[in-house]
């Protein structure tokens, strides 16, 4: 109690002009050992169990935990609030180029065209279906606004549509922990079963008897998925079959139905492994058979088409080769090669269709589609017409048709949708998202900027800015990157960005080593014991732009989220005067912690990508980057730490415990603010609009701070 009233009285005093809430010295120090080396963690008592965050099972240790929560959030606000008119004014210009009764654009699958429509005021979807013809009557699936009633959060997940057409299985996840219990709706008669399955991925795989389906239940400590169900449709979860179990904990695993609709497939990867089992879906009590045994290091992807199977491998092609083999012969041993590994091309994916093949590649680090004609032999890539762009395959849930349909998007043309007629050529623009109150493309100029890493390797930048606000002088410029798992974030366009390039900001997106911007090496020198070239390639990226004269120190502000955090906190501490500010949003940040607790989620999967500290050479070199054990006594920038409390994949207590280090460290007169969203998980508000309310915030963080009052 004591403390809290401290906090109180710290955090609404009237001559308070420093970023600090006092540390609590009445917890004991966590001293954790390794390898002969010993850690002290001051807040390691921040941590709370899943069981202690429920109303019903909170505890006075929780609620202090949930009091000290509220101080920090309660200090953000007052310290921001001369900003609140700001950020409802930038809340509602956000939401206002939202297109309120907006519409996807309807796909063809199984006699049905299927569609998510909005409307006006309303947060969730609502998912409908029309039968043969889009002039058909509307059937409403799930009215997701209607589910959502009560529920502070809610997500549904893993819809899909049984093969006859007349039922529906759909996961619901009220927690925000991506644990989904799925449900079953009958479509002829709207009637939804009692008999659920809880603590699952979402989704289910269809078997053709429109009967059996195929599940994946998860860890309920670990979150881990790790074991396939067959279960019989009306019965009790409890009497469901156990068909697969991966004891291995560093695989993802999960089942899913081939477009093909002949197989049931489940699937195990790691960061460098990929293992399968299939089951003809006409026999669903017949047992799995492995694809080709368990290799080491071999990544690949399955796709069914006719008698064969092709295959996306990286066996003796670090950029991946298409290969196929027949369905009665599917060991490596039989696979053939039909597509040859290249240096410069990276092959991300494909879409079968009967008489044409659509490579989804990353050449020169952009995303384009190439089409194969199956009997002609001919070979094409679309032509997109700019020079900065990113592509991918849309929905094509048909088989037998030459139409594709792919997505388009760079940082000045908004996300569009085509349908593409393989045979002709024939482009049509079905949908392009509309920009509310009207946007004008000619106003912006994007282009690609390369910076040099410290080793020599080359940065890809891409940029964004408004034309008429840009000036020869240095301007305010948010550099963003990821740059992890091999996770590339490519141009793309957003209607929420507008607000910056308005009101004078350049929008930049590093494209760092981590990620795969030029095949598999570049992620490959952004992994393990090669991590730091994420961070200071995202280092060389900010000097270049400010030597080039686009910005200063004084007006470059950073943003990372998750491993992205990871980035922010490392590069704050490797390079804290390069930054007027930084957003660290829900940041993994206690690597070493972390990565030697195998209870927490996600941790055993991700050894092959950060490295397992239990090895003495791993722990040292994660000690040497990781942001909450690199702290020390200095001026940081600027810094917001964004989290949500029922976070799965970067636990609330990592970035909590940051910001509680960081004020036993902060000098100076810079602003280091929490905002932990209590009813939220790593994504953030569950609905349409809600989520931009930490955007708003977000952003007046960074308008205040340049100096932008509206």
């Amino acid at each position: 109690m004591k403390k809290l009233i401290l906090l109180t009285i710290f955090i609404f005093s009237a001559c308070m002009d420093k970023s600090t809430i006092p540390p609590d010295a009445t917890k004991k120090p966590y001293e954790m050992t390794e390898h002969g080396h010993t850690r002290v963690d001051d807040y390691y008592w921040m941590r709370l169990t899943d069981e202690q965050k429920s109303e019903e099972q909170k505890d006075d240790h929780a609620q202090e935990v949930v009091d000290y929560i509220t101080a920090e959030n309660d200090y953000t606000q007052s310290q921001l609030s001369h900003t609140e008119k700001f950020q409802d004014d930038l809340f509602n210009e956000i939401v206002g180029r939202i297109k309120k009764d907006d519409e996807s654009v309807p796909y063809f699958d199984n006699g049905y065209y299927y569609y998510t429509r909005y409307e006006k005021s309303k947060e969730y979807a609502i998912r409908c279906r029309k039968k043969g013809s889009l002039d058909g009557e509307e059937e409403i699936l799930l009215d997701e606004n209607v589910l959502a009633k009560g529920h502070d959060y809610f997500a549904i997940g893993g819809m899909s549509v049984s093969p006859d057409n007349h039922w529906l299985a759909y996961g619901v996840d009220t927690v925000s922990r991506r644990r989904y219990t799925v449900h079953f709706k009958n479509l002829d008669t709207g009637e939804v079963l009692s008999q659920t399955i809880p603590n699952t991925t979402g989704g289910v795989a269809w078997a053709n008897d429109n009967k059996t389906v195929f599940y994946t239940s998860k860890n309920e400590v670990t979150l881990l998925s790790e074991k396939i169900w067959r279960h019989k449709m009306g019965s009790d979860s409890a009497n469901d079959e156990l068909v697969f179990h991966e004891k291995d904990e560093s695989y993802y695993n999960g089942v899913y139905r081939s477009k093909s609709g002949e197989y049931i497939i489940i699937y195990n990867s790691s960061t460098l492994v990929s293992d399968y089992h299939i089951l003809n879906a006409n026999y669903p009590d017949g047992d799995f058979k492995n694809f080709s045994p368990r290799g080491t290091e071999h990544e690949y992807s399955i796709d069914h088409y006719q008698d064969k199977f092709y295959i996306i491998t990286n066996w003796e092609a670090k950029n991946n080769r298409l290969m196929e083999t027949s369905v009665n012969a599917t060991d490596m041993s039989n696979w053939k090669e039909v597509l040859a590994h290249r240096d410069d091309v990276h092959l991300l994916g494909m879409e079968i269709f009967k008489d044409h093949l659509v490579l989804n590649e990353r050449k020169d680090g952009l995303r384009g589609l190439r089409v194969m004609h199956q009997s002609s032999g001919k070979d094409e890539y679309i032509d997109f017409g700019e020079a900065t762009y990113t592509a991918g395959i849309s929905v094509n849930e048909e088989f037998n048709t030459n139409i594709l349909r792919y997505s388009y998007t760079s940082m000045v043309t908004p996300r569009s949708t085509y349908d593409y007629n393989m045979d002709t050529g024939e482009l049509t623009l079905l949908k392009q998202t509309e920009v509310v109150g009207g946007y004008d493309q000619e106003a912006y100029h994007s282009e690609r900027l390369y910076a040099i890493a410290k080793d020599g390797e080359k940065v890809p930048i891409s940029l964004v800015y408004r034309k008429d606000v840009k000036t020869d002088d240095p301007q305010n410029l948010l550099l963003y990157a990821y740059g992890s798992y091999g996770s590339t974030r490519d141009p793309y366009f957003s209607t929420t960005r507008l607000s910056l390039l308005d009101r004078g900001f350049i929008y930049a997106i590093a494209h760092v080593r981590g990620s795969q911007i030029y095949g598999r090496k570049s992620y490959d020198d952004g992994k393990m014991l090669n991590k730091k070239n994420t961070f200071t390639d995202f280092i060389a990226a900010g000097e270049y732009l400010v030597k080039k004269g686009m910005t200063t120190p004084d007006h470059l502000f950073a943003e990372g989220g998750s491993a992205g955090g990871l980035l922010i906190g490392a590069v704050v501490n490797m390079a804290p005067e390069l930054w007027k500010g930084a957003i660290a949003a829900v940041p993994f940040v206690d690597v070493v912690t972390t990565m030697l607790d195998a209870s927490i989620p996600l941790t055993s999967n991700e050894w092959d990508e950060w490295g397992n500290p239990a090895e003495k050479e791993y722990y040292e070199y994660m000690l040497s980057y990781s942001p909450y054990d690199q702290l020390i006594d200095r001026e940081y920038p600027n810094l917001l730490v964004t989290s949500g409390f029922f976070d799965s994949q970067v636990q609330y207590w990592e970035p909590l415990k940051y910001v509680a280090k960081l004020r036993d460290h902060w000098q100076g007169e810079n602003k280091l603010y929490l905002h932990m969203n209590m009813d939220a998980g790593h994504g953030g508000k569950s609905g349409r609009f809600r989520r931009y309310r930490e955007v708003a915030l977000e952003f007046a963080f960074m308008f205040d701070l340049a100096g932008v009052k509206e």
